[in-house]
């Protein structure tokens, strides 16, 4: 089993953290157990074996140092190709976590405050009317019109998902989805995007329903008209260039073409084949179109950075990217008025990540305050300061829904805690 490490001394809460580069060391040295970790590799191995995933690739890192590194199976398993370490995955939603850090970066610089109106930088998002669609349940009869928003949209629902944007969007008076007449999908540019996405109304009042959608997207495109700066580079020059994450961006270039994992699908039985979905190539040339709640490409490696700079208070290898308070602010649950928001039984939501409320809420090994995200070709993150601990877990299998191989890794993860 290869790993790779951290050569930085990281302490979590009020401490100070030395920047040095990722290293190895052995678990052991951070409180994990070699032998329990080596239940990873057995259990995906095993989906390996099954034809359950063709291939993935897992990192740990605890207290500033990257514990477990490895890799399993191909990365193309109709041509043999054994997975590496530095494969490059589609990462879908959890590009939201780049976007939401570009906010926080121009909210530090005195740009905005997280309650202001969002037509206050996109006038497109003035005046919006939110949908109201009835059903009654004995005739069947459908009742559909339109009321004023009882406030704007704010900078904070846009981040965490109660702006009254999903993806499906509301229906018409005849029943038709707004955004598919207003072909939303075949925006060229985000701005082009969130123009269209303005012409509909809101499918709930702002701030009263978690409604996972455009939100994100809305957000990257403010990042663009109050920088000035293309969202892509915007990222490119304050995210991934100071945090060296070298392999990140929305297309993967040609001399780079032969790490991009083959995306694959699910069988019923949960075995896989080839995808034949347009994602399977359409990564291989640059876009118009920077979204910010999808579209960027990356490797395990390259996050992991992205990762210990957030478990880091906002900083890594002397480089600042945001503030303690920064962080605290976005790893805080902006959702606790809500029962239930994402589905997920004990879960909250911040700006642009799932809030762990306990692990006697979640039913699931963790701690209270961890937060996460994933994609949906299965990618998976958690962040967990209370351990100084976050895991990245790399699949690309799409759609991944009812699949819980990154479920898997992170119980594995913590079973290995033997301090």
């Amino acid at each position: 089993m290869k790993r790779l490490i951290a050569s930085f001394s990281l302490t979590l809460f009020l401490g100070t953290v030395t920047a040095g580069e990722l290293q190895e060391v052995s678990p052991e040295q951070v409180g994990l157990s070699t032998q329990r970790l080596e239940r990873i590799d057995k259990v995906m191995e095993g989906h390996v074996k099954a034809n359950r995933m063709s291939g993935g690739v897992g990192l740990i890192a605890r207290r500033g140092k990257i514990a477990y590194f490895n890799s399993w199976g191909q990365l193309d398993k109709e041509n043999s190709k054994p997975m590496g370490k530095d494969a490059i995955f589609r990462m879908y939603s959890m590009t939201k976590a780049i976007t939401g850090v570009a906010a926080m970066i121009l909210l530090e610089e005195g740009h905005f405050f997280i309650n202001d109106p969002v037509s206050k930088y996109l006038p497109e998002f003035g005046g919006l009317e939110v949908a109201v669609d009835k059903k009654d349940p004995r005739t069947g009869k459908r009742t559909y019109y339109t009321v004023p928003t009882k406030r704007d949209v704010t900078i904070q629902d846009l981040m965490r998902h109660t702006a009254g944007l999903s993806y499906g969007g509301p229906r018409d008076a005849e029943g038709k989805l707004f955004y598919r007449k207003l072909d939303v999908s075949g925006s060229k540019t985000i701005e082009e995007m969130v123009k269209r996405i303005a012409k509909a109304p809101l499918l709930h009042q702002p701030g009263t329903t978690y409604q996972y959608g455009y939100g994100t997207d809305v957000l990257a495109r403010l990042v663009e008209a109050v920088s000035g700066v293309p969202v892509n580079k915007f990222f490119a020059e304050r995210i991934f260039k100071p945090l060296r994450m070298i392999d990140t961006d929305f297309y993967v270039p040609e001399n780079k073409r032969d790490r991009l994992a083959v995306l694959y699908s699910p069988n019923k039985d949960k075995t896989i084949k080839r995808s034949t979905s347009p994602a399977q190539d359409n990564y291989g040339k640059p876009t118009t179109l920077f979204q910010g709640g999808t579209g960027l490409l990356s490797t395990a490696m390259d996050y992991a950075r992205f990762y210990q700079m957030l478990a880091n208070w906002g900083e890594l290898d002397g480089v600042r990217i945001l503030s303690r308070k920064s962080v605290e602010l976005m790893s805080a649950d902006h959702l606790s008025y809500i029962e239930n928001p994402t589905g997920a039984p004990g879960w909250g939501y911040g700006l642009t990540f799932a809030i762990n409320r306990g692990p006697g809420k979640t039913g699931r090994l963790g701690s209270k305050g961890e937060y996460r995200w994933g994609g949906a070709a299965g990618t998976r993150f958690w962040i967990d300061p209370a351990e100084e601990l976050f895991g990245v877990f790399m699949v690309n299998i799409l759609p991944h829904s009812g699949l819980r191989y990154g479920d898997e890794f992170k119980q594995l993860t913590y079973q290995a805690i033997v301090d």
